[in-house]
């Protein structure tokens, strides 16, 4: 089907943006984002959460939305200094319909529907606008290499993926906004909370420790959430109203409510609209409250209500499934490369075609022998890592430089040198010095017990930053008229 496709498209974009491939469980709180998602207060949109503006449409930035019936569009939310109108909603919300439509997905009532819409637009919104002031930009260049990979994905050109969209509604122009946003927003989470999370030697230590001494197979569960979120700074009659609403959710799905619409209509998180869905994940990559309990189920059933400082979780149990313990231990052999590289960088005074050619030049010099290639690293080269080594970049595992880096080196012999490969950080040669094999089994087990670690901090550090963003943030809903 074309709606399904242009899911497909739109769902390898938030991919290509989201470079975590496993995703914190309930990413987006009252104060986190997601593309289709939505996060909510218990009210409706002109009733504000604490800490944002009332609902007065003779205040806040911009004059009231006018009632004249000649009027196209109108403000439904100020979020600081820009606004979110009536008409970004309605298309927003027309998205998530067609998509739900096409998955066969119940719809929540429209009013809840709107309602988490238009929260995570302010998200959204907040984010961007915090991303610009910290000086984050994407240049047309740099976006349109993502939007090639996003077609590469699809096996379309980008041509043939525009065409495709545009029969099924959606301006391209505004697709390329929607990305341009998204690497915004991953480069501010990367800034914010990602480079900041730590984990030490002596945690993956105790962790592997751990994990040998429970002895048992590992296993992974499919699981769905709803969450209840409790405000930055709730007063404790705040809790209990939130508590509340989380009992009644339970108490529907007691009753026999379908999950998936119960989740769509009340959750908080961001893959509310997806019906609550997170899809398989490693039991022990979960926060231990979540795991003790889903250990109790069985597939098809759902958790107690589960508190944390976040909110009110209650997690489905949709499967499970053991992982096999051996292919953890299977030998893990993989190709180091040595390599060196000159990189330039197109600039005002520089541009790209001049360095092409300049690297060009350099080129022919090694390659006849009238200059080495340290000389011309350490002379023209403008990585500041590798320059004093002549360009040297050590043993290097897969995945360490960008793919089409990698790509032009694995195609290289040894001491041969490359052409000019054009990545996000410039222009570069490439040389292949040393190629050898290495047993990283150990080293396998260590980085992924460090990616478990991380993962779990990222998850709540993240958590938490979203919120202080979106509660910073200044909001004022207009009444629709």
């Amino acid at each position: 089907m074309r709606t399904t496709r242009l899911h497909q498209l739109k769902l390898a974009a938030a991919l290509l943006c989201a470079l975590t491939a496993g995703t914190a469980l309930g990413q987006a709180t009252p104060a986190s984002t997601g593309s289709a998602g939505a996060s909510a207060s218990s009210s409706a949109p002109a009733t504000p959460a604490t800490g944002t503006a009332p609902a007065n449409p003779g205040s806040g930035f911009l004059p009231p939305a006018s009632s004249n019936a000649n009027v196209v569009d109108a403000i439904r939310v100020v979020v600081n200094d820009e606004v979110i109108t009536r008409n970004e909603v309605t298309n927003r919300v027309a998205q998530i319909v067609q998509r739900m439509r096409a998955q066969n997905a119940q719809l929540p009532p429209q009013a809840d529907l709107e309602r988490q819409v238009i929260e995570a637009m302010i998200v959204e919104r907040a984010q961007v606008q915090l991303a610009k002031e910290m000086g984050v930009r994407v240049d047309d260049r740099m976006l349109d290499a993502a939007i090639g990979r996003i077609a590469q994905d699809q096996k379309l050109s980008v041509q043939d993926m525009r065409n495709q969209m545009e029969k099924e509604g959606m301006a391209f122009a505004a697709f390329r906004e929607e990305i341009r946003n998204e690497i915004m927003m991953q480069r501010l989470r990367e800034h914010e909370v990602d480079s900041k999370i730590q984990v030490s030697d002596a945690e993956v230590d105790t962790f592997l420790a751990a994990e040998k001494a429970a002895a048992a197979d590992r296993i992974e569960v499919d699981i769905a959430q709803i969450l209840v979120g409790i405000p930055a700074n709730a007063t404790p009659e705040q809790i209990a109203a939130r508590r509340a609403r989380a009992d009644e959710v339970m108490r529907q799905l007691r009753t026999g409510a379908d999950f998936a619409k119960v989740a769509a209509t009340y959750s908080d998180a961001g893959d509310a609209l997806k019906g609550g869905a997170i899809g398989w994940r490693e039991a022990d990559r979960l926060p231990p409250i979540f795991t003790n309990e889903l250990r109790k189920l069985s597939a098809g059933q759902v958790t107690p209500v589960i508190k944390t400082n976040v909110g009110f979780y209650i997690l489905k149990l949709v499967d499970k499934r053991s992982l096999a313990s051996a292919a953890a231990q299977e030998q893990a052999v993989v190709e180091q490369t040595r390599a060196r590289h000159i990189l330039m960088k197109a600039t005002p005074t520089m541009p790209m075609a001049e360095v092409k050619r300049k690297l060009e030049e350099i080129r022919a010099k090694i390659d006849s022998k009238a200059a080495t290639f340290e000389d011309m690293a350490r002379q023209n080269s403008q990585d500041n890592g590798s320059v004093s080594k002549g360009g040297d970049l050590g043993w290097l595992y897969p995945g360490d430089v960008m793919p089409e880096f990698e790509t032009a080196m694995a195609a290289l012999k040894l001491n041969e040198l490359s052409g000019v490969v054009e990545t996000p950080f410039g222009f570069h040669l490439i040389q292949v010095l040393e190629r050898k094999s290495e047993d990283v089994t150990a080293q396998k087990e260590r980085n992924r017990a460090r990616q478990v670690i991380r993962e779990r901090k990222l998850g709540e550090a993240f958590e938490d930053w979203a919120r202080e963003v979106r509660d910073r943030a200044y909001v004022e809903y207009r009444e629709e008229g």
